[in-house]
């Protein structure tokens, strides 16, 4: 009979209580306005997605194969919730983002965006909501209220950001799922934000009702993958940051009806190496704010208005995976006027501020962790 080595068998046995310790574990990383600490709130999440608040401190998170969890302040992660919808979960596929209703106190109303699984191996995003019950174990009367037409091959490219707006419309970001000039044709929901109301119905004040052969939901077009995208509390404006192709990804302060270029310009080049003509050559086209050569590959965003960090008041907080950081983006009006990393040697997927005014971020990873940062400087 084969007998495990004494110190392999202690080995094992510490396993859980390393682990255990790995949970709460610290590190400071040095920024351009001082120390962040940067805890390890849970560990064990498959990909993580999307965080949530709910109004009692928890999270939602969601699980790219098609899980969503709720995460207790002190890290304690729930079983799966029943009632989510079924995925295509496959590359960039799967359950991406979620959010609560403006109205969640009374409505209970969740939001969820989802690559849904369509004929002959297709896909495309789609939006769904239902009602969080109150033993938060599931989600009841789940509908899906949106789809993006049509459903493509692939497994790129899906988006998918929500954003509610100051008036209770909602925005979602929809990648061009790879395909490159769909981007520009307003017959179809490709590389386009599209704004409708709460129950998935058009506003009548969107720019191309009426236009024949448009989608009546499509903001605006000619983008290429959104995963980040946030509301600016003081000006009401919505903000995206969309990944470029060898280079050039963009900020964007998205506005009705404008041409955000997608493929007819870039700031990057094809992933061949073949040139992409400049945004400057096309000034009839709707320009980035910002670019990034190389990329960080933007994934989630929020805008700190919290009271922890005093210094980042106002400014845009981005995930990005390949720049492994929370990427702080300093505003003045609609121009960047600085940048700071906050490195944390993972993909970062998502980021929030937290009711506590703390940031959490989570990993891309198969064992993702949540995140949180707080000042360095603080007792």
């Amino acid at each position: 009979m084969y007998r495990i080595p004494a110190i392999a068998l202690a080995a094992l046995m510490a396993a859980p209580n390393l682990a255990q310790a790995q949970q709460g574990q610290e590190r400071m990383v040095t920024t351009q306005t001082g120390k962040v600490r940067v805890e390890t709130l849970t560990r064990g999440l498959e990909h993580p997605w999307a965080i949530a608040f709910l109004p009692d401190g928890r999270m939602l998170v969601t699980e790219r194969p098609g899980r969503l969890r709720v995460v207790t302040k002190d890290g304690k992660l729930s079983a799966p919730l029943t009632g989510v919808p079924k995925v295509f979960a496959q590359g960039q596929g799967g359950l991406l983002d979620v959010v609560l209703a403006p109205d969640f106190a009374s409505s209970r109303l969740v939001y969820l965006t989802f690559a849904e699984p369509g004929e002959g191996g297709t896909a495309g995003t789609a939006v769904a909501r239902g009602q969080l019950n109150e033993a938060t174990t599931g989600l009841e009367d789940l509908k899906v209220i949106f789809r993006q037409e049509p459903k493509e091959r692939g497994p790129n490219h899906f988006g998918s950001r929500l954003v509610f707006a100051r008036d209770g419309k909602l925005f979602v970001t929809l990648g061009e799922r790879f395909k490159f000039d769909p981007a520009q044709d307003l017959s179809n929901h490709l590389g386009k934000v599209v704004r409708i109301n709460p129950d998935g119905s058009v506003p009548q004040d969107n720019p191309f009702v009426g236009r024949q052969g448009a989608k009546r939901e499509i903001w605006s077009y000619g983008h290429r993958n959104m995963e980040a995208a946030g509301l600016h509390p003081e000006t009401g404006a919505l903000w995206i940051a969309e990944m470029g192709p060898q280079g050039g990804d963009e900020l964007n302060r998205v506005e009705a009806g404008k041409n955000y270029g997608w493929p007819l310009v870039s700031w990057g080049n094809h992933y061949d190496g073949r040139d992409i003509p400049d945004p400057p050559t096309r000034p009839d086209l709707a320009g980035s704010v910002h670019q990034w050569t190389p990329v960080i590959s933007p994934s989630g965003m929020t805008v700190y208005t919290g009271d922890l960090f005093t210094g980042w008041r106002g400014s845009l907080l981005i995930g990005g995976l390949s720049a492994a950081a929370v990427v702080r983006v300093m505003l003045d009006g609609d121009k960047v006027v600085g940048e700071d990393r906050i490195g944390l040697n993972a993909r970062v997927r998502d980021v929030g501020q937290g009711p506590d005014g703390a940031v959490y971020a989570i990993t891309d990873e198969d064992n993702g962790r949540l995140l949180r940062l707080t000042p360095g400087d603080r007792s």
